[in-house]
C-alpha cells in the first residue's frame, strides 16, 4: 500500500505556495505604490492590495517595507506591468497580466505555457475587447439577502446578482465606484467575504472532457508562474474539466 507524503512534505509544499502568495501580494503592493503614492488613504489600489496581503496574513513589517522600497525610502527592485492575451483550447480567450523584471523571461514562460498546453499567445488587442473590468463584492450562500440588495442599491452599485445554485451573492461595481460601494456596504453591515476590481468577460465559452482539462492545466500552470499576478478566462467548464 503507498504512502502520502510526509508532514514534513506537506508542509514544505504548504510554504512553497505560500511564498508564492506573498512574492505576488508584495510586487502589487510595490507597483501600487510606485505609481500612486505610498499613502494607503489616498491610493486606492494599494489600500486594496494591503487587505489583500493581511488577509494572507502578511505581517505589517512586510507590508511596510514593500511600500517603502517602492517609495525610494529603501533600495528595491523595479517591477513592470505587462499584459498577454491569447487563446486556450477550445477557443477559450484568456488574460495574463504579469509583472516582471525581466520581460524576456516572462513572455518565453507564458509562451511556453500555451504552447504546452495546445493554446495560442495573440497580439495585444486580441482578446481584450471580450472583457470588462469590474468591481465584485461577493457573499457567501447564508447571507442576508435581502439587506444586501437593499445596501447595494442604496450605495449605487451596478447590479446585484444571486446563484440559485449554491446561494451565493455577488455585488457589481463599476470601476471607479468600487471603492465607494465596498465602504458603504461595510457601513451598513454587510462586509463582503471577498472584494475586487477584476475582469468578467462579455459571453462564457463552454468546454467539456479533454478539452476543458487542456483549459484547467493551462490557467493552473499560468496562474503558479512567478510572474503572473492575475488570469481571466471566459472558459465555462463542463463535465469532466477535473477528471
Amino acid at each position: 500500500m503507498g504512502r502520502g507524503p510526509s508532514i514534513e512534505g506537506r508542509k514544505n509544499a504548504s510554504d512553497a505556495k505560500r511564498g508564492k502568495i506573498f512574492t505576488k501580494l508584495i510586487r502589487e503592493i510595490s507597483v501600487a505604490a510606485r505609481a500612486g503614492g505610498g499613502d494607503p488613504t489616498s491610493n486606492p489600489r494599494l489600500r486594496s492590495a494591503i487587505e489583500k496581503a493581511y488577509s494572507a496574513n502578511m505581517t505589517k513589517d512586510v507590508v511596510e517595507r514593500a511600500v517603502k522600497k517602492a517609495t525610494g525610502e529603501l533600495e528595491g527592485v523595479n517591477y513592470e506591468e505587462i499584459r498577454y492575451e491569447g487563446y486556450a483550447p477550445g477557443g477559450v480567450a484568456v488574460i495574463v497580466d504579469c509583472l516582471t523584471d525581466n520581460k524576456v523571461r516572462t513572455v518565453a514562460d507564458v509562451r511556453h505555457a500555451f504552447g504546452k498546453f495546445g493554446g495560442n499567445l495573440g497580439t495585444d488587442g486580441s482578446v481584450a475587447f471580450m472583457f470588462n473590468k469590474v468591481g465584485v463584492l461577493t457573499y457567501a450562500a447564508n447571507a442576508d439577502e435581502d439587506g444586501i440588495t437593499e445596501a447595494a442599491i442604496e450605495a449605487g452599485a451596478d447590479d446585484v446578482v444571486v446563484y440559485p445554485e449554491d446561494g451565493a451573492i455577488e455585488v457589481f461595481t463599476s470601476q471607479e465606484t468600487f471603492e465607494a460601494v465596498k465602504d458603504a456596504m461595510v457601513a451598513a453591515g454587510h462586509a463582503p467575504g471577498h472584494a475586487e476590481v477584476t475582469y468578467r468577460a462579455d459571453n462564457d465559452i463552454a468546454v467539456e472532457g479533454e478539452v476543458a482539462q487542456q483549459v484547467v492545466k493551462l490557467l493552473d500552470w499560468l496562474e503558479d508562474l512567478d510572474d503572473v499576478q492575475n488570469v481571466y478566462s471566459n472558459a465555462e467548464l463542463g463535465e469532466g474539466a477535473y477528471a
